[in-house]
């Protein structure tokens, strides 16, 4: 049984990515390269690789979203891992990978991405009922 904590497997699985990507950070051109990637990848990925590539690139791309936006690792309300930005918007990253991967640039990452500035300028609402 590993005793690695789940923190440093998504962050050693993003380094993996990073150095597989060539890139030198997890910023906005480093989305753009994964998406490239994504693509790349789309129509020769096999079923049984799917979920493996998915949790891969997610990890890579929840720490774009964490260093860039500065973020953090959590767990979602429905117990998904996923990036947390300040205390009100939280993200998941294998999600917005999957979406890639089945719906082509239509859904893609660098174009989420993009767009997290204005997200996270949007403000949150609240349920008023229970």
């Amino acid at each position: 049984m590993s005793t690695e904590s789940p923190l440093a497997a998504l962050h050693q699985a993003a380094e993996a990515v990073r150095q597989e990507l060539q890139v030198n950070a997890f910023d906005a051109a480093a989305v753009q390269r994964l998406a490239d990637f994504i693509e790349a990848q789309r129509p020769g990925l096999k079923p049984e690789d799917r979920q493996g590539v998915i949790t891969a690139l997610g990890c890579f791309f929840g720490e774009c979203l964490v260093q860039t936006f500065k973020g953090q690792w959590a767990a979602g309300p429905d117990g998904n891992t996923g990036v947390g930005i300040d205390g009100q918007h939280f993200f998941n990253p294998f999600y917005r990978v999957e979406q890639q991967l089945t719906h082509g640039l239509q859904e893609s990452v660098a174009a989420f991405f993009a767009s997290v500035p204005n997200r996270m300028a949007e403000k949150v609402q609240r349920k008023s009922w229970i």
